[in-house]
């Protein structure tokens, strides 16, 4: 082979209902590692991006949130065997982004194999933990049960490229959410990266939708749109976070604020995730139903 053979530099999209697109605007960005040095250029995706995108997980989410809690396992589970697959790519792709020792970069990505396969089996659990019967006085049952919220815009954390990454897109989807996912402006190859390998997984296209660009150009028409249910805010800082809350509150949209676990301005994503992340995008149904009366529908609220 010859030794003057020219490597082939990859060519990141965005991943959108399913397939990957250029941003609509044809803009990129160049995206470099821990020491300037240039790694890629990125699409820098529009305002109409993040509309296509949500088109495209609202159009997912009766098909999604209608599977079964089980099923859902199954297709979490898949993204992590799809994941191992590709350890090396992304070994070395968080390397590059984080600046990370290649055996810190390998620490990272098993732990967010592992993340995924964490969450994948809290499907079918979490129902019997935040959901159950409800003692209440007459003759009635009284049953609380967990329904997803919806499309849920998530900034992923701008610190960690990888981990905190697949922390907060795991349990969105993992409860019946579909998402749309701003990847972190200075470090998103993973993220796009990701994009392929749940596009090769059992996922259904438009259940999580990857951009990457600008944080504040594609989060500010996301927060306002009225079709978009609830935002998690992990990425934004604090300015940016305090905008989009206020734009959120035009239809009244759920807000998962930024968390700092550990007290000095980042969240610690190797720390246990706990089912914090699995609730914030649930919603309670009651129903109540009489006791001793067959053929009676029940109302709920």
């Amino acid at each position: 082979m010859s030794d003057n053979r020219l490597s082939v530099f990859k060519t990141y999209k965005l991943y959108v209902g399913g397939k990957f697109p250029r941003s609509e605007s044809g803009r990129v960005y160049e995206v470099t590692d821990s020491k300037g040095r240039w790694l890629a250029n990125a699409p820098q995706s529009s305002r109409k991006d993040a509309r296509d995108a949500v088109v495209a997980a609202r159009k997912a989410f009766g098909g999604w949130s209608g599977a079964t809690a089980y099923n859902r396992g199954q297709v979490l589970y898949r993204v992590a065997e799809m994941l191992e697959g590709r350890r090396d790519q992304f070994v070395r792709e968080v390397a590059e982004a984080e600046g990370l020792s290649k055996s810190k970069a390998a620490a990272v990505v098993d732990a967010a194999v592992d993340r995924w396969v964490w969450y994948a089996g809290w499907t079918d659990k979490i129902g019997q933990v935040v959901g159950g019967a409800n003692p209440v006085a007459g003759p009635f049952f009284n049953l609380s049960t967990p329904e997803p919220t919806g499309v849920v815009a998530v900034l992923a954390p701008q610190e960690s490229s990888f981990l905190g990454l697949v922390s907060v897109i795991a349990p969105v989807i993992a409860t019946g959410n579909t998402a749309v996912v701003v990847a972190s402006a200075d470090r998103p190859l993973p993220a796009l990266s990701l994009g392929e390998v749940l596009a090769t997984s059992d996922l259904p296209g438009g259940v999580v939708n990857v951009l990457s660009g600008r944080t504040a150009e594609i989060a500010t028409p996301l927060a306002s749109h009225q079709d978009v249910n609830a935002i998690d805010l992990t990425g934004a800082d604090a300015g940016l976070a305090k905008e989009l809350e206020i734009a959120a509150a035009d239809n009244l949209k759920r807000v998962l604020r930024p968390q700092d676990i550990d007290g000095d301005g980042t969240a610690d994503w190797t720390a246990d995730p706990g089912i914090h992340r699995l609730t914030a995008f649930l919603e309670t149904k009651t129903v109540w139903h009489p006791t001793g009366a067959l053929g009676v529908s029940g109302s709920s609220y």
